[in-house]
């Protein structure tokens, strides 16, 4: 049973970390160039037993003694958008912002690191600082393939994220596959351009496009079960430059989305299979390039239980439903070790990425609650007798 006056030390620790938050805010950096988040996060982050840098930009903290840890982790890089939501600490960084809640992630998780040392809890926190999970490639693959984790003994990962789908004040702390395996496609169709008057002499490689961006439609209803959700979907096509000239290249980009490997691999070759047959069909030949994403990101059972009674002890909302085709890095972490991502609800109307988004103090305090509660939920696991895995 935890210490009774636990989320009281948080909440103090929580109402110190809102500047924290707006200073991360006003100053947001993009992907792979994090190193001013970071140390600004140090600096913040109590006297750790050791400061490991990883993934370029990133940083694992040790806070507590020796053995295994439970691994909180909080994502550095903000996106290329321009704010739009009108508060006096918005970005003074054009072009780059704090619009999917990362800075509210991390000054969630100084607070709990604050509160674990202060109390001296007894299971060691890893408090992980990475960075671009917006782009590939991917700080947490690097991180795990760096092995620094393994290193550090980091038995159980937990990640909290905001969520505006969900109702203000609901946690969602859901078993088994929550967000999708992501891989990206660029389909490049080679023709011989020509003179729009004379079609018959060229081979239209934006007439065997527009088939396949078809085509490609006709794979999930066709080829997948209708119980396992899955997208294929085109998101760009570029081709010409005049209305009387057709073109000799035409392109187009998309995404993979799937809820289990088998039907990633399927999907992948079914893409791959539809640009090259339509392509030929139209006398035209195709280059298909698939960028492999993050996996499935999987919410280990029993440490779903354990942190669920934490959020219940705290009379926390919670859902038990929540599952979407949405992708994170954090999957890699669930791929080798026992995994935590739950998604906490946001007073904000705005979706994730927009330009007007921005997460309430509220939302920081659930954000931080639900963290403390992940950590409390693993350190349980790792005093039973038998291991998380």
């Amino acid at each position: 049973m935890a210490d009774p006056d636990l989320w009281e030390v948080l909440d103090r620790h929580i109402h110190e970390a809102e500047q924290l938050r707006r200073c991360l805010h006003r100053e947001p950096e993009l992907s792979g160039t994090e190193i001013g988040t970071r140390d600004r996060v140090l600096a913040a982050l109590p006297p750790a037993a050791s400061v490991t840098k990883v993934a370029d930009t990133g940083a694992i903290v040790r806070i507590g003694g020796d053995g295994p840890a439970v691994g909180i982790r909080g994502e550095m890089d903000a996106l290329p958008v321009t704010e739009t939501s009108g508060v006096e600490w918005a970005s003074e960084r054009a072009g780059t912002a704090h619009a999917c809640g990362h800075d509210v992630h991390l000054a969630a998780l100084v607070a709990v690191a604050r509160t674990i040392e202060e109390l001296r809890l007894p299971t060691p926190l890893l408090a992980v600082l990475q960075p671009r999970e917006e782009t590939y490639p991917s700080g947490a693959r690097d991180i795990v393939e760096d092995g620094a984790l393994q290193a550090e003994g980091c038995a159980a990962m937990i990640g909290a994220h905001l969520q505006p789908a969900l109702p203000t004040g609901v946690v969602a702390c859901v078993p088994g596959s929550v967000n999708a395996s992501s891989d990206e496609f660029e389909i490049q169709v080679h023709g011989t351009s020509g003179h729009a008057a004379y079609p018959h002499l060229t081979a239209d490689p934006l007439l065997a496009l527009a088939q396949i961006v078809v085509a490609l439609q006709s794979i999930v209803s066709r080829s997948v079960d209708p119980m396992a959700a899955a997208v294929v979907g085109v998101s760009s096509i570029s081709s010409g430059t005049a209305a009387n000239v057709i073109p000799g290249l035409a392109r187009a980009t998309g995404t993979i989305r799937a809820m289990n490997a088998e039907t990633r691999e399927l999907l992948r070759k079914r893409v791959q299979a539809v640009a090259e047959n339509v392509a030929r069909a139209h006398s035209c030949g195709v280059e298909v390039k698939i960028t492999h994403g993050e996996p499935v990101l999987h919410n280990d059972p029993r440490l779903v239980d354990a942190v669920a009674r934490h959020l219940g002890d705290q009379s926390i909302a919670m859902s038990t439903t929540l599952r979407s085709l949405g992708a994170d890095d954090f999957s890699y972490f669930s791929e080798v070790m026992p995994a935590v991502m739950m998604f906490v609800g946001s007073e904000t109307d705005e979706p994730l990425h927009s330009s007007a988004f921005l997460p309430s103090d509220s939302d920081l305090h659930l954000t931080a609650r639900a963290m403390l509660a992940g950590y409390l939920g693993a350190a349980d696991l790792l005093r039973e007798e038998s291991p998380l895995r």
